[in-house]
C-alpha cells in the first residue's frame, strides 16, 4: 500500500490535533458556561475540565487550585501543556508540512492559516472578557480545514487517515464529556427539575453542538436517559459513539478493500460498532453509565493503538 508508515501517521495526527483543538475549546465553553449557573463549586467544575482533557497531573505540578483564569491559560497557550490548544495547531501543521504533496493546496492554506491565527490570538493571555471570541475562532479555524478536506480532497486513502484521526479523537472526547459529567446526568433528587439541573443538562448538549438537534428530536421534557442514548447511540448525530465508530469502521473498510486487505484494527473497529448498534439504553444505565464510559475510553485507546500499530506508524 503506498499510503504507509510516515504519511499515515502524519495525516491520523494532523486531523487527531485539530479535532482536540476544537474539543479543548467545547470543553471550555462548557466549563465557563456551567460556572456561570453554579452557586458555588466553580472551581470543582474548572477541576473536572482539566480531568477530562487528560492533563490532571501535568496541571497539578504546576499548580495547586483551579482558578479559572489558570485553567483557561493552560489549556488553551501554556507552552508547559503539550495538549494545549496552541501545542495541538503546531502539531496539526507539523504533520501538514510533512504529508503536504498529499493535500490539496485548500487544506494546506487553510491549516497554515489557522495556525498563524491562532498563534497571534494566544500570544497574549486570554481574559474571561474576550474568552468566548477566542474559541470561537478556536472551532471556526479548524471546521475551516474540515471543510476544505470535504471539499477538495480525493476519497482515496488519504481521506480515509484524515477521518479515521478525526473520528477516534471524536469518540474519545464525547465519551469523557459524558463520563465527567456523568453525576449531572443523574442527579441527586433535590436537583431533578430545578433550573440548574436543567442548565446543566444544557450546556453538555451545546458542549458537543447538540443542543438544537436534540431539541428536533425530543419536544418532550429533557431526561437524563434521552440525552445518553441521543450521545452514545443516535447514528444520526455525528458526535454520538456510535455515529463515530460507524465512520471508524467505514474508512478502516475501504483501506481494507481497496489497499491492505482486512487487519485487527479492522475487526475491533467492527465489533465495538457492533455492540452500539445492537445496545439499548435502558441497559447502559443497568450496567453503570460510568463504567460503560469507561470502557469505551479504554476501548478507543486501544483501537487507536491497533490502528497504529497495523499501519506502521508512531506519534
Amino acid at each position: 500500500m503506498a499510503m504507509l508508515g510516515r504519511n499515515a501517521g502524519g495525516l491520523f495526527w494532523m486531523f487527531r490535533y485539530l479535532e482536540r483543538s476544537e474539543n479543548t475549546a467545547r470543553l471550555l465553553d462548557t466549563g465557563f458556561r456551567i460556572a456561570l449557573t453554579a452557586s458555588d463549586g466553580a472551581e470543582t467544575e474548572w477541576e473536572s475540565i482539566i480531568s477530562t482533557t487528560g492533563v490532571r497531573e501535568q496541571y497539578l505540578e504546576k499548580f495547586d487550585t483551579f482558578e479559572q483564569a489558570q485553567v483557561i491559560n493552560y489549556l488553551l497557550r501554556d507552552k508547559d501543556n503539550p495538549s494545549s490548544v496552541m501545542s495541538m495547531f503546531d502539531g496539526a501543521r507539523t504533520n501538514a508540512r510533512m504529508v503536504r504533496t498529499a493535500l490539496s493546496s485548500e487544506v494546506w492554506e487553510a491549516t497554515n492559516e489557522a495556525w498563524m491565527n491562532i498563534k497571534q490570538i494566544l500570544a497574549r493571555p486570554v481574559s474571561v472578557k474576550n474568552l468566548a471570541q477566542v474559541l470561537a475562532s478556536i472551532r471556526q479555524h479548524s471546521s475551516q480545514v474540515r471543510g476544505a478536506l470535504h471539499g477538495t480532497m480525493l476519497r482515496n486513502e488519504i481521506f480515509d487517515f484524515a477521518r479515521i484521526g478525526t473520528f477516534v479523537e471524536r469518540a474519545d472526547n464525547t465519551a469523557r464529556i459524558l463520563d465527567v459529567k456523568y453525576y449531572v446526568l443523574l442527579p441527586s433528587a433535590a436537583f431533578i427539575g430545578s433550573s440548574m439541573d436543567n442548565a446543566q443538562w444544557e450546556t453538555i448538549l451545546r458542549s458537543v453542538s447538540a443542543f438544537r438537534s436534540f431539541r428536533w428530536l425530543n419536544e418532550a421534557e429533557t431526561t437524563p436517559m434521552a440525552i445518553a442514548q441521543f450521545l452514545i447511540l443516535d447514528r444520526r448525530m455525528p458526535r454520538s459513539l456510535a455515529f463515530c465508530y460507524s465512520k471508524i469502521s467505514g474508512n478502516l473498510r475501504y483501506l481494507a478493500q481497496n489497499h491492505v486487505g482486512e487487519l485487527p484494527c479492522l475487526e475491533m473497529a467492527q465489533e465495538a460498532y457492533a455492540r452500539l448498534d445492537n445496545c439499548e439504553i435502558e441497559s447502559i444505565f443497568d450496567e453503570g453509565l460510568h463504567e460503560f464510559l469507561e470502557a469505551s475510553i479504554g476501548g478507543t485507546a486501544r483501537l487507536a493503538s491497533q490502528i497504529q500499530q497495523d499501519f506502521r506508524f508512531t506519534r
